[in-house]
């Protein structure tokens, strides 16, 4: 298939540091090449992909996240460049890119990577069948099953590119971005109350991570607490590989958590509150511990040191590699561009299984 691929504006993909959802596309467009496919990337920033790239800004704009006009131009430009290509199909990961979709003549695929419900829902429902939606967890897809979703795929890592580490060290890790959602500061009280001592990295840029940082992360820190700034692609692994495990105290519905399945490639369990797709992602007593209440986390905190790395890595191997979400993909791309070419023309058919 001829596939044009459209990546938010914010990063470079891949990412040299944070960047879930560009880390997700280098690794889709990378699975995708290799299977014969030609994939054209648009996006902002460097060429770091197998794909012929087609930049809009030359430089990633990322210190602008937040202003709306980057998301628009960016939109405008990558409508442009499309509609210069021969595509089967056009898979668009951006926030404002797929109001262009209904104006071109291919089928449009829009990975919901935030929210399916909220404003961002109503926005994706609006779109109506202009549109095929992909979820990236079953979790999300349940928020809103009225939207013109095409299938649900999961987020993937390439394993073999996270190192493997059986023996562990004594301290936990916290990683993300530091938004009150994501519950750093959770995540110090619980490795406090377990008496493990806890690193944290993450993306401290935007505003609102800042005044969340001030507030609830740096009074906490302490010889026991660390915060080591924010980490790239090579030190993240370094993190993930060593700690006892990966502690992801979320405290609000995430439609996926890239980082939970990072840590596992490496071996790593992860400890976790069953909000969102976390029940999707690890197997409770297997590959790290699901908990209703953070009171009930320092115990499984505890118990993790004696999981499985071994059982961590293979259950990232057989559902979340690559392989398996361009597998995924795949399936999808084709079940939309027949659903196009039937007589009818309209919407997907809702009723989809998890691929």
């Amino acid at each position: 298939m001829r596939i044009v691929m459209i990546a938010p504006p914010w990063y470079d993909v891949p990412p040299v540091g944070y960047g879930g959802i560009e880390s997700m596309l280098a690794e889709l467009v990378a699975g995708l090449s290799r299977r014969g496919h030609d994939v054209t990337l648009i996006g902002a920033g460097k060429a770091g992909t197998a794909a012929r790239f087609l930049p809009t800004y030359d430089r990633a704009p990322s210190e602008r996240i937040g202003e709306s006009l980057p998301e628009v131009l960016h939109a405008a430009k990558a409508y442009g460049m499309a509609a210069a290509l021969d595509a089967d199909i056009v898979h668009d990961h951006s926030l404002a890119g797929p109001l262009t979709a209904s104006a071109r003549p291919v089928p449009t695929v829009v990975t919901c990577h935030g929210e399916a419900d909220g404003e961002l829902g109503e926005y994706y429902r609006t779109l109506g069948p202009s549109v095929a939606m992909v979820g990236i967890s079953e979790s999300q897809r349940r928020v809103s099953p009225d939207l013109n979703w095409a299938g649900v795929v999961h987020n993937a890592v390439e394993t073999a590119s996270f190192p493997f580490r059986e023996h562990k060290e004594d301290w936990v890790l916290w990683l993300g971005r530091l938004n009150p959602d994501k519950g750093a500061h959770l995540a110090i009280d619980v490795a406090r109350a377990a008496g493990r001592r806890i690193l944290l990295a993450g993306k401290l840029t935007e505003p609102l991570e800042h005044d969340y940082f001030e507030r609830q992360v740096r009074p906490r820190l302490g010889p026991d607490a660390e915060y080591l700034g924010e980490a790239d692609a090579g030190r993240k692994r370094e993190l993930l590989a060593a700690a006892r495990c990966l502690l992801f105290p979320i405290l609000w519905e995430e439609p996926f958590g890239m980082v939970m399945i990072e840590a596992m490639a490496c071996g790593t369990p992860v400890v976790t509150l069953g909000r969102g797709a976390a029940p999707e992602v690890v197997v409770d007593g297997v590959t790290g511990f699901v908990r209703s209440r953070p009171e009930e986390l320092p115990e499984a905190v505890e118990a993790a040191g004696a999981l499985s790395p071994h059982a961590c890595r293979s259950h990232v191997a057989r559902h979340f590699d690559v392989e398996v979400m361009t597998e995924g993909y795949e399936r999808v791309y084709r079940r939309v561009i027949a659903a196009l070419a039937e007589p009818a023309g309209g919407a997907v058919d809702l009723a989809l299984p998890v691929i």
